[in-house]
């Protein structure tokens, strides 16, 4: 037993001195030295190396004479880095420790326009996806980061692409209802795609995805024969959208919705039984 204890505290001996001997092999530059060369990397494009060396300027120089714009340069390196999250990190960090900052507009813009393409951005890069069907949390961060700039900083400079961003957003939020409700019409719960479309109206009515939404909530109040609704939803699309492809051209609503929802539905249904033969 003693041998084994003798044994152990040899072991914890050896790694220590082996990790003070690698700390002093660690070379520290000035800190002149790693901004330049962090600000060098950055413009060449070489934002991992950026990242390295704004990293142990933090780390040796917390509070040195480039630590603020240090900071803020690791926000925009691993936001090329496609670092995302740590990018929105670093921003977190800067505001908390620079409240008084006159860059903390640019601190949230960044965090925004990080969480803006959190969940798309390099997703979309490589592959066929729909923006509309994907989970809108980050969206809905993006917008309250954006929303915070215009309230705390209308004038920043940052403040008009953060107001079209939220736009954006809006539009996304509008598309992701319709998603809802063209699922839930191909699986025939038609209250629940007239909740959906409702929904767009009343809260996006700037949305492009007004006209869709008005056009389902016509189609699924005639399936459940409510006929004002109906009649008010026609109207309503008429009033804004009088080229709507909805109507023929004698002006008549004439879609057909949910008869080809339905359809694409049963085609895939078919498909899978005659596959199985």
């Amino acid at each position: 037993m003693r041998s084994v204890v003798r044994l152990l505290l040899l072991s914890t001996m050896i790694a220590l001195a082996t990790g003070c001997a690698s700390k002093k092999d660690v070379e520290v530059l000035p800190e002149k030295t790693y901004y330049d060369n962090a600000r060098q990397a950055m413009n060449s494009g070489n934002f991992n190396e950026a990242e390295q060396n704004l990293d142990a300027l933090e780390t040796y120089y917390p509070f040195g004479r480039y630590a603020e714009q240090a900071q803020l340069d690791l926000i925009y390196a691993r936001y090329q880095n496609l670092d995302l999250e740590g990018s929105r990190a670093a921003a977190d960090r800067f505001m908390r420790l620079n409240p008084q900052s006159e860059h903390l507009d640019y601190a949230l813009y960044m965090r925004g326009l990080a969480s803006y393409n959190l969940d798309i951005g390099l997703a979309a890069r490589y592959f066929a996806i729909d923006v509309a069907a994907r989970n809108p949390g980050e969206q809905l961060q993006a917008f309250r980061d954006f929303s915070q700039l215009l309230n705390r900083f209308p004038d920043s400079e940052y403040a008009p692409d953060a107001r079209q961003r939220m736009i954006a957003v809006r539009n996304r939020m509008a598309e992701l209802e319709l998603h809802a409700a063209r699922y839930y019409i191909k699986r025939e719960a038609y209250i629940a795609a007239n909740n959906r479309a409702r929904f767009v109206v009343e809260n996006y009515p700037s949305s492009p995805a007004v006209e869709e939404a008005l056009i389902l909530l016509a189609d699924t109040f005639r399936f459940m024969d409510i006929k004002k609704g109906a009649s008010d939803a026609i109207a309503t699309l008429r009033t804004n959208f009088p080229n709507s492809e909805a109507f023929d051209e004698n002006g008549e609503f004439q879609s057909d919705r949910l008869r080809r929802q339905n359809r694409s539905l049963t085609n895939v249904v078919t498909f899978g039984l005659i596959g199985d033969e």
